[in-house]
């Protein structure tokens, strides 16, 4: 098997190795997007078992934390090593309108995919305009809206 040394890149992955000062959480990269009715969440989470995905909403904060862990078999001489293990998390507000009791998610393919519905409530939806003489009955019903003008 023949294998390019590329001095460059080897100093880079030691000094990345030495100098690395992220002892926490890793960010995993994402992808999000709104189709029709609902938002969804891609992550890149390639080697993740699907069993350490954790998702957890509090409020209108989303969170996700995964756990890699690489093989450390006794007697392995590591030729290459450049994937991370470790824990990953990523965190998102997911501010109002949004249906949190109905989130659902799936892992395929290293891709964690989240879908996260709109409310009823966010949705656009029409008003129908009734015509004058519609007015002047809820008019005389007692029901008035005050309008001002602000200077």
């Amino acid at each position: 098997m023949a294998m390019n040394f590329d001095p460059f890149r080897e100093l880079d992955r030691v000094a990345g190795a030495f100098l690395d000062t992220r002892r926490g959480p890793r960010l995993m990269p994402m992808d999000l997007y709104r189709d029709g009715d609902h938002y969804v969440m891609a992550a890149d989470l390639p080697g993740i078992d699907p069993g350490s995905v954790d998702i957890d909403i509090d409020g209108q904060l989303l969170t996700i934390r995964a756990e890699r862990t690489l093989t450390q078999g006794e007697g392995v001489a590591w030729l290459a090593k450049e994937r991370e293990s470790g824990s990953f998390l990523r965190q998102l507000n997911l501010g109002q309108g949004i249906d949190t009791e109905n989130i659902t998610a799936n892992y395929a393919n290293g891709v964690l995919s989240v879908t996260i519905p709109v409310s009823e409530k966010a949705k656009p939806r029409k008003i129908a305009v009734g015509s004058g003489s519609e007015q002047s009955d809820s008019v005389d019903q007692g029901q008035t809206l005050q309008v001002s003008e602000a200077s």
